[in-house]
């Protein structure tokens, strides 16, 4: 009875081995550069203000549509205006037409993106958003096209080529799109006179966000939380208390919970190295920092990042005191950290 081969011993067909050209890699950027320059060297700046300033006295909600990638970078445009409180939205042209259509008021303005100007998707869009009273505004690269003769403005996006060999796979055309499109979003934000505060109350949950909203008093630790002790305390009764807390120090305090000031881990084997056996007689009081770097607890969360990392030397905590010095909290360097800033 015969066996089968081992799958082993199989003779498979191999493919070819590929590689990048380093040569060819940069010559590819450098043509895209070249296209991209094309852009910038021949877009209509009088005809991208008149569309700026428009976006900018809209009453109503910006929408943007497209098909494809041109519908990507039309999302994308509308997330940024959005990131910065301007009323946006995306529509899907497809969508549109069975039942979406019904967001659209003749307050708003629909931007269409499209290379060609002639998706048969949008041209079919135009008709029923007119009907609701929306102000149409088509942005091509391609001219003519049917797109323009239908909306009441037309931005055009010069295009010399595509990157692909074949001029057919869209990558320079939605790429300055993308830069036409996040360029008039800034220019928005500048003429909205969009604060710091503002643009990080629309972005709570990131790092710039947080750094401009938490306060000291948000993320330190209080009450029970806090390693204190009194000056009086010894040493070696307070290793519990210096460990257990996960902070990195004590808290010398006085009867009135004024702060006195700070002893660390540090300062603990600084002192066992020098005083050997007569730590056991050391206290607190004696050996502790009566001058360490303190911070109120309205202060900004990322000022007390800032202050940690301070010369001489960076710490990795800070006493939280009141205008009268009473400590109330204590902030970490790892609170900070995993609180996202």
């Amino acid at each position: 009875m015969g066996s089968l081969s081992s799958p082993s011993v199989l003779s498979l067909p191999s493919k070819p081995t590929t590689q990048i050209d380093p040569n060819h890699l940069l010559n590819l950027f450098k043509s895209q550069q070249k296209y991209l320059n094309h852009f910038f060297q021949n877009l209509d700046l009088t005809q991208t203000l008149t569309f700026t300033q428009t976006l900018l006295k809209t009453q109503g909600t910006i929408f943007f549509t497209g098909v494809g990638k041109s519908g990507f970078v039309a999302q994308k445009i509308s997330q940024t205006l959005i990131s910065l409180g301007i009323k946006s939205g995306f529509l899907s042209p497809v969508d549109a037409l069975h039942g979406d259509i019904g967001i659209l008021s003749n307050q708003d303005i629909l931007v269409l993106f499209s290379k060609s100007g002639n998706t048969e998707e949008l041209l079919r869009l135009v008709p029923c958003a007119k009907g609701k009273g929306v102000f149409l505004i088509s942005v091509t690269s391609k001219l003519p096209n049917s797109l323009t003769g239908l909306c009441d403005m037309n931005v055009h996006l010069p295009l010399e080529r595509e990157l692909c060999p074949f001029d057919l796979a869209p990558v320079t055309s939605t790429a300055i799109q993308m830069v036409f499109g996040d360029t008039v979003a800034i220019a928005l934000m500048d003429a909205r006179n969009l604060t710091k505060n503002e643009y990080a109350a629309n972005h709570p949950a990131g790092r710039i966000g947080k750094s401009l909203i938490f306060k000291v008093k948000d993320v330190m630790k209080k009450q029970e939380e806090l390693p204190v002790c009194r000056e009086g305390d010894l040493i070696m009764d307070q290793l519990v208390e210096l460990t257990s807390k996960g902070c990195g120090c004590l808290l010398v305090i006085d009867g009135e919970f004024h702060l006195i000031g700070t002893f660390t881990d540090g300062d603990l084997r600084r002192t066992l190295k020098a005083s050997g056996e007569d730590i056991f007689k050391l206290t607190v009081g004696e050996m502790c920092n009566r001058n360490p770097r303190t911070i109120s607890p309205n202060a900004m969360a990322v000022e007390a990042m800032q202050k940690m990392e301070a010369p001489p030397s960076p710490v990795q905590f800070l006493p939280v005191i009141n205008h009268e010095n009473i400590l109330i909290g204590i902030v970490t360097l790892h609170g900070l950290v995993s609180a996202g800033l």
